[in-house]
């Protein structure tokens, strides 16, 4: 039978504040302690792994039906692009820089030449907000809206019939080019939107995000493995390590293709990223939005679960938290849940707290034969698998 690994990133499903929670001002952040009493949260499925289970959550079952652990972010940061590469064995030692203050002029004089066009805004914003803000200057003039946010990251809005979205991806491209060394962003973001004011963002979000070096994806593609990933996946990764991509426009369409690449025969990584409880119900401080979207997933969890073949091996974890309970509308420093399950993982092996997101890839790695990326990882697979 062909070893398959299905790795489903709940994108900020963060679990209680880290140690160090108090750099990033995060303390008592706890995303899913913000949402699991809600009348909107109903997770059998999850609850039956183990998520209730983890140390520090608190309200699990006898006999869980996975192996679980909490780990822990050694990188300098708490964003996408951080979580997911050290998940992948790439632990960021320096933070990706910030700009609470908007991005310095000399920049944003390059960008407007490389565009042609002048800027609007240039501060951290809300999403949804700053259209509401600049879309009409935006509209009448052509400047191209530009802000970010207390992630490392440069955002560009603009109304699709003012800028084509092709158009829009370009610009973000020569941006990306611009942002590198001092000012390398984590991630330029491509924020289309539509319609009449009060405009509306479209699903044509586009993530351009600094290439890594070597992690996991890597190791698994040079070995003739599929890496097939499932959402936003390519954009953290900048495609690099990837056979296969699969864009989605929610977390229900993320899980709808998941469970069809799952009927489908392949060897190798199914890594999936399921975006919305972030994008739209972590920023936007919607706790009953984000209870009920996990019910929407432990649904479609529940139909994925009986796809699964008898050497696949389902993990279920998080990149970051953002507790939608808290006032800050930004990503928060927290713990994130590790589920693992499949007909020949152990039940009930609580495995603690595990020191880095990295621990992840070693395990993965292990199971199809090949040595960590990262030196500060630990393989866990010896104490899970039948």
């Amino acid at each position: 039978m062909s070893k398959r690994v299905f790795l489903i990133v709940l994108d900020s499903y963060g679990i209680g504040e880290l140690p160090d929670a108090y750099k990033w001002n995060d303390r008592g952040s706890n995303t899913l302690g913000a949402i699991r009493d809600l009348p909107e949260f109903d997770c059998p499925n999850l609850k039956a792994l183990g998520l209730f289970n983890i140390e520090g959550v608190g309200g699990g079952v006898s006999e869980p039906k996975g192996s679980f652990a909490r780990m822990a972010e050694v990188s300098a940061g708490k964003d996408t692009t951080t979580g997911h590469w050290e998940m992948a064995g790439l632990i960021s030692e320096n933070p990706f820089p910030t700009y609470p203050d908007g991005f310095p002029e000399d920049v944003v004089i390059k960008l407007e030449n490389a565009w042609g066009r002048g800027t609007l805004c240039n501060k951290p914003y809300s999403g949804t907000e700053v259209i509401k803000d600049f879309g009409k200057e935006h509209v009448e003039t052509g400047k191209l809206i530009i802000y970010t946010s207390a992630d490392s990251v440069l955002q560009i809005a603009a109304h699709e019939d003012v800028v084509p979205i092709d158009e829009l991806y370009h610009y973000c491209e020569q941006a990306r080019e611009i942002l590198k060394g001092e000012h390398g962003v984590g991630r330029v973001i491509a924020r289309p939107f539509e319609g009449e004011w009060p405009y509306r963002r479209t699903t044509r979000r586009h993530d351009f995000s600094l290439e890594p070096s070597r992690t996991m994806l890597d190791v698994l593609k040079e070995k003739g493995l599929d890496v097939i990933s499932v959402g936003k996946i390519y954009d953290i990764f900048a495609g690099k390590g990837l056979t296969e991509s699969n864009r989605t426009v929610s977390n229900a369409d993320g899980m709808d293709k998941t469970m069809i690449i799952a009927e489908r025969d392949f060897e190798g990584l199914c890594f999936i990223n399921l975006v919305e409880f972030d994008m739209t119900y972590g920023h936007r401080n919607d706790a009953p939005g984000y209870a009920r979207a996990s019910t929407e997933f432990d649904m479609q969890l529940g139909l994925l679960l009986p796809l699964l073949r008898d050497d696949d091996i389902l993990f279920i974890t998080a990149d970051h938290g953002c507790d939608p309970s808290t006032p800050s509308t930004d990503h928060s420093r927290e713990y994130v849940p590790m589920i693992a399950y499949g007909k020949r993982i152990k039940e009930g092996v609580d495995l603690g707290t595990l020191r880095t997101f990295a621990d992840l890839s070693a395990s993965i790695l292990e199971y199809f034969g090949e040595e960590p990326v990262c030196k500060e990882s630990c393989s866990f697979l010896d104490k899970i698998f039948e």
